[in-house]
């Protein structure tokens, strides 16, 4: 099932619940899916690819965490528990993200086979970790270990 469907899908299933943060959370993702379903990241058959999605995805995650965040430096708790609410909402449609330990390992094969000695290789491994790894862990984190292994 496209995550376009499993969302409208959930929105009804929300609204017979009557839970209205889920929805809200829900249709932000909607709203967003909408908007890159205009642009020019569709198919032939106007939907948009999976890898776009989780771009999409994690974007709108990323958002989520980087207000919570914000809102907590300026005491605003209430306004954090909501962004962290709905980041937990899209976290649902993403797939589960890798554990530090499976990271490194995979990081630490890839370096093995590109032959990577040095920081002037972090390129060519972080090309090649950041389209192996997209969606199942974020670019930072694996910028942080590439760099910790290469240094």
């Amino acid at each position: 099932m496209s995550l376009e469907k499993q969302i409208n899908d959930d929105i009804k299933k929300a609204m017979l619940a009557k839970d209205r943060d889920t929805l809200d959370a829900l249709r932000s993702i909607k709203s967003a899916l909408l908007i890159e379903k205009t642009g020019k990241n569709k198919t032939e058959d106007g939907e948009i690819p999976e890898s776009v999605e989780l771009k999409l995805l994690q974007k709108l995650a990323k958002q989520r965490q980087e207000s919570a965040e914000t809102y907590k430096e300026q005491n605003r708790p209430e306004l954090a528990e909501g962004e962290l609410f709905q980041l937990r909402i899209i976290e649902r449609y993403l797939p589960e993200q890798m554990s530090d330990e499976e990271l490194k390992e995979g990081v630490e094969q890839i370096i093995n086979e590109t032959g990577a000695t040095s920081m002037k290789d972090m390129g060519t491994v972080m090309g090649i970790a950041s389209k192996k790894y997209s969606g199942k862990a974020d670019n930072k984190r694996v910028s942080d270990i590439v760099k910790s292994i290469l240094s």
